[in-house]
């Protein structure tokens, strides 16, 4: 699964690309290799493929709305019945891509935009907030079995 984070010099987002690589048979999503670019226009416009934008978007949600674990925490912690503070991150954009491979080949993929609300604009992403993104996409393909 190649998935490229590419933060925005100028602004506070990141655009996350995931491009996919394999079958994924839930969204008759049979063939993900194309010669050209063209071929990858009928996967993204496929009602399997408009299925797994949505279903992405939920899970999305979902991961960027949980908190933050630490790495000390383990599965059995004391219960916190305070809520989590709302995630900075919005989804300012979620779509299809055409990807290109190192091999010459176009894939169908998944385009994301996330942008910090609390950030100041005109400035970039920290990177401790662009590795956050990092673990939001690796959590998101591993939840959607992307891999």
């Amino acid at each position: 699964m190649a998935t490229r984070i590419i933060p925005d010099g100028d602004k506070p987002s990141v655009a996350v690309e995931i491009s996919l690589e394999k079958p994924i048979a839930d969204y008759d999503i049979q063939q993900t290799d194309h010669p050209t670019s063209r071929h990858v226009d009928a996967v993204l416009v496929s009602q399997g493929f408009r299925d797994l934008v949505d279903d992405t978007r939920g899970v999305l949600l979902e991961i960027l709305n949980e908190p933050e674990k630490s790495p000390e925490e383990t599965e059995i912690t004391d219960l916190d019945l305070t809520p989590a503070p709302p995630s900075p991150f919005e989804i300012a954009q979620l779509t299809g891509a055409i990807c290109t491979g190192e091999d010459e080949v176009y894939r169908p993929g998944l385009w994301i935009v996330l942008e910090d609300r609390h950030a100041p604009p005109g400035k970039p992403l920290a990177p401790a907030v662009v590795d956050r993104v990092k673990r939001v996409a690796a959590t998101l393909v591993e939840r959607m079995d992307l891999a």
